[in-house]
């Protein structure tokens, strides 16, 4: 899985908010605010990768059990699928 291009992350303060840019501009009309795991995850979908990489990642990059991990990716996952975000 893999995030549609045209959109854009930025740490505002202690938040990351993403907003989309160029033609996507058209029929998104909003933000999305991020804490720093998803903003983990985010950043780690602009390239194609599967769940359990993502797994993976998480317990590489985080003190976090792998019951834990996966829960939370797979949580981020159908939250982006849910929204169209993926390609």
């Amino acid at each position: 899985m893999k995030i549609k291009k045209g959109f854009v992350i930025r740490k505002v303060g202690d938040a990351h908010v993403v907003v989309p840019v160029g033609e996507l501009s058209k029929t998104f009309h909003g933000m999305i605010n991020l804490n720093e795991t998803g903003a983990f995850l985010w950043n780690f979908f602009t390239t194609e990768h599967t769940v359990d990489e993502a797994v993976a990642a998480l317990c590489a990059e985080y003190d976090v059990e792998e019951e834990r991990a996966r829960l939370d990716a797979e949580k981020f996952a159908e939250i982006l699928k849910k929204n169209a975000f993926i390609e």
